[in-house]
C-alpha cells in the first residue's frame, strides 16, 4: 500500500483498522486550555492520512473517552478503530468517509495494528 496517486481511484476500498495513538506525544508542549481539542484534531489529521480520505467522523464515544478526564488530563495513549466506509450520499467530494471510535483496552502492551475487512 502507497500513498494515493492523483487522479487514481483509491486502493483501499473499505477496511477497517485498530490503531493504537499516542496522545501524549502528540499534544506535548501544548498549553493545558487546547490539549483536549489538539488531540481530537491530531486524530483527524491521523485518520485522513492512514485511511486516505478528507471526510473524518468522529464516534461521541471516542470524543468522550478524550474529554473523560478533563480538557488538560488525557489519556497517554489510546486505541481507535477506523472505519473506512463509503458515503450513502452523493454530495462533496469523494465516495469514502472514515469513522473514528473508540476501542477501550485493559492494556497497551504487545498491541499491533490490527486489519479486517469492513462489513
Amino acid at each position: 500500500m502507497g500513498k494515493k496517486e492523483k487522479g487514481k481511484p483509491n486502493p483501499l476500498g473499505e477496511v477497517s483498522r485498530d490503531y493504537t495513538i499516542n496522545l501524549h506525544k502528540a499534544v506535548h508542549k501544548e498549553t493545558f486550555k487546547r490539549k483536549a481539542p489538539r488531540a481530537v484534531s491530531h486524530i483527524v489529521r491521523f485518520a485522513q492520512k492512514n485511511m486516505l480520505t478528507d471526510d473524518v467522523r468522529v464516534d461521541p464515544q471516542l470524543n468522550e473517552a478524550i474529554w473523560a478526564r478533563g480538557i488538560r488530563n488525557l489519556p497517554r495513549r489510546i486505541r481507535v478503530r477506523l472505519q473506512r466506509k463509503k458515503k450513502e450520499e452523493d454530495d462533496g467530494k469523494g465516495k469514502y468517509y472514515t469513522l473514528a471510535q473508540y476501542v477501550p483496552v485493559d492494556s497497551f502492551a504487545n498491541l499491533k495494528t490490527e486489519i479486517t475487512k469492513a462489513q
